[in-house]
């Protein structure tokens, strides 16, 4: 019973063998005759038959022997249970599977070679200093610190070598280099899993990766990259006209068949160079897309908003999904000289004005009673959040929708910061100030940012939302400064989305308040999780050159009275961290300058 359990087996391994596909590269080197050997007999014409054969002209496979099927489920089921075509056992069954195996193989035609690619294209850039092409290699081996099961875990002193990669791009596609040949394909598997680094990784690595992409389908975004990269850089007259047709036939066929996040990147590319014409490839499918696509391709719209798209946005106002209508009426309102606009501001104007009754001058809000037919289509939702009146809703909306140049002939020539200074009257402060602050942003007005973000050493002002945003709209010099005074007056409890909004790499300034805010937090005794953000910001933000006057923080801390058993130690770990981390990045600069010699760099 054994021996023919054992037989069973071989018989099912034998066909499973024969039925892995054979490829055409197999075939054609089974065809292939060795030196000094006769050229070989066609299939059905050899001069030695298979057992049960005939040396007739051949039949197709399927046609020979036994059933294939029927080998196939006897050997996986086994003899005992179903008998195999032409009866016997085990053995039998072995011998037929063998007999069918080179029956099937011997019948397979040797498929005509292809044609050969053409070579890669030549990179004509200089290639890439030795010490940085080993440091590539060990941050693309790198992977995201975790502890396996989807949650954080204490990172230790160590530089996190994989948050470090997108800096290794972004100077290296600086120097004008080009990548070394061998790491392509790593560095296309990064950029296949990690959306960020996907435009700087095809600048780097050049037209080769375009190359090796066309044989990988897991590379296939590079190829639209490439089509959107296309568009966005071509200069006018810089191209043939038929280079500019296959490049328009190009984008139009990504735009039909890609996956949705390429369209939405090819649409917001072909914004910033030609609006029109972006403009003109999202109205082509406009009716046929799903309203949350329709949601998300107006909102591409927004970084290059222009008077031209005022007609398509006034027709999106009467869109079926009511989240389309609000977007396009925000929208509308970004246009201070629009329809919309116009009538946002003529209704903003009878809910806010100077109280003509008060002895010193205020502010005075009736908000609005209804919302009306009118209202609605131009995007004002008339039903509130949970927590919210439906009057303060309603006039937040209209506020918010209306140009801010509105308001200085409104309050009698005042500027933004003298309005904004005003007293409100009834407890409508915190509802007109946020609406403004929304309007700011939506705006990009800078002078009523700057009336709106305050001083830096208050506190948050009542009715003034998050000041990320306002601060977004600031210059960056005026944008680090203000967060610099934040942070020294008030700590990092607060600062974290302020950090957020601010240029990289930080100001002297800036850098100085950070590090001074958490050496403070370090000497109260706390622990330095709270923190973690902030650090993370100061590991790639801090200028390299910052490691030296940071060396003395990444010593073990006296405990303070009352502090929490082991920060010290924890702090110290954090600080030994982003030391390390500074030193790595002047270390990589360096590298990729080429000013490490050979064998250095490790």
């Amino acid at each position: 019973m054994t021996t023919t359990t054992q037989t069973t087996q071989r018989a099912a391994r034998a066909v499973r063998t024969a039925q892995a596909p054979q490829t055409p590269e197999t075939a054609e080197t089974a065809e292939t005759p060795q030196p000094g050997a006769p050229p070989p007999t066609p299939a059905g014409r050899r001069s030695g038959a298979l057992p049960g054969t005939s040396a007739a002209a051949p039949k197709c496979p399927s046609e020979q022997g036994p059933a294939w099927g029927e080998l196939v489920t006897a050997a996986l089921l086994g003899t005992e249970r179903r008998t195999p075509p032409g009866g016997g056992g085990a053995t039998a069954l072995l011998d037929a599977a063998a007999v069918e195996t080179v029956r099937r193989r011997a019948g397979l035609q040797p498929a005509r070679a292809g044609a050969r690619r053409p070579p890669a294209p030549l990179d004509a850039r200089p290639p890439l200093p030795a010490a940085a092409a080993r440091r590539l290699a060990t941050l693309l081996a790198a992977r995201p610190e975790g502890n396996g099961s989807g949650g954080a875990r204490r990172r230790g002193p160590a530089p996190d070598l994989a948050e470090l990669l997108p800096q290794w791009l972004a100077a290296a596609c600086g120097t004008g280099c080009r990548a070394p040949a061998a790491q392509l394909p790593a560095l296309l598997d990064a950029a296949r899993s990690r959306t960020d680094l996907r435009a700087r990784t095809l600048e780097f690595a050049g037209p080769r990766a375009l190359w090796l992409a066309e044989s990988n389908p897991d590379w296939k975004f590079a190829l639209r990259h490439a089509v959107r990269a296309g568009t966005e850089g071509a200069e006018a007259g810089g191209e043939a006209v038929a280079g500019r047709e296959a490049e328009a036939e190009a984008a139009q066929q990504l735009w039909e068949e890609g996956l949705f996040a390429e369209r939405v990147a090819l649409l917001a590319s072909l914004r910033r160079r030609d609006p029109a014409s972006g403009l003109a490839l999202l109205t082509s499918t406009w009716s046929q897309e799903r309203a949350e696509d329709r949601l998300m391709f107006l909102d591409s719209l927004r970084e290059s908003l222009c008077p031209s798209d005022e007609a398509f946005l006034e027709q999106a106002l009467g869109d079926r999904s009511r989240t389309v209508r609000a977007t396009a009426a925000e929208l509308l309102s970004g246009l201070p000289d629009s329809a919309l606009a116009a009538r946002m501001a003529a209704r903003a104007r009878t809910c806010v004005t100077l109280d003509p009754l008060s002895g010193s001058p205020r502010t005075v809000v009736e908000a609005p009673h209804e919302c009306d037919a009118d209202m609605q289509r131009d995007g004002v939702v008339p039903k509130p959040p949970s927590g919210r009146g439906e009057r303060a809703w309603w006039l937040g909306q209209l506020v918010e929708s209306a140009p801010l140049s509105t308001w200085h002939a409104q309050f009698g020539g005042r500027s933004a910061a003298e309005i904004v200074a005003l007293p409100v009257a009834d407890g409508w402060k915190q509802d007109l100030h946020s609406a403004w602050c929304r309007a700011a942003v939506r705006q990009r007005n800078v002078e009523w940012a700057r009336a709106l973000t305050g001083s830096p050493g208050a506190r948050l002002a009542e009715g003034r939302s998050d000041p990320a945003g306002l601060l977004l709209v600031l210059p960056e010099a005026e944008r680090a400064e203000w967060a610099a005074r934040f942070i020294e007056a008030h700590g990092l409890a607060e600062a974290f989305r302020v950090l957020e909004v601010c240029a990289v790499p930080w100001t002297e300034p800036l850098g100085r308040a950070v590090v001074d805010a958490l050496e403070i937090a370090r000497d109260q005794g706390t622990y330095p999780w709270r923190f973690s953000g902030a650090m993370g910001l100061a590991e790639r933000c801090l200028p390299p050159a910052d490691a030296v006057r940071l060396e003395p923080l990444a010593a073990v801390p006296d405990e303070p009275e009352g502090g929490s058993p082991g920060a010290g130690a924890y702090w110290a770990e954090a600080f030994m961290r982003l030391v390390a981390t500074l030193r790595l990045r002047a270390e990589m600069l360096a590298e990729l300058r080429g000013e490490v010699a050979a064998g250095q760099g490790e």
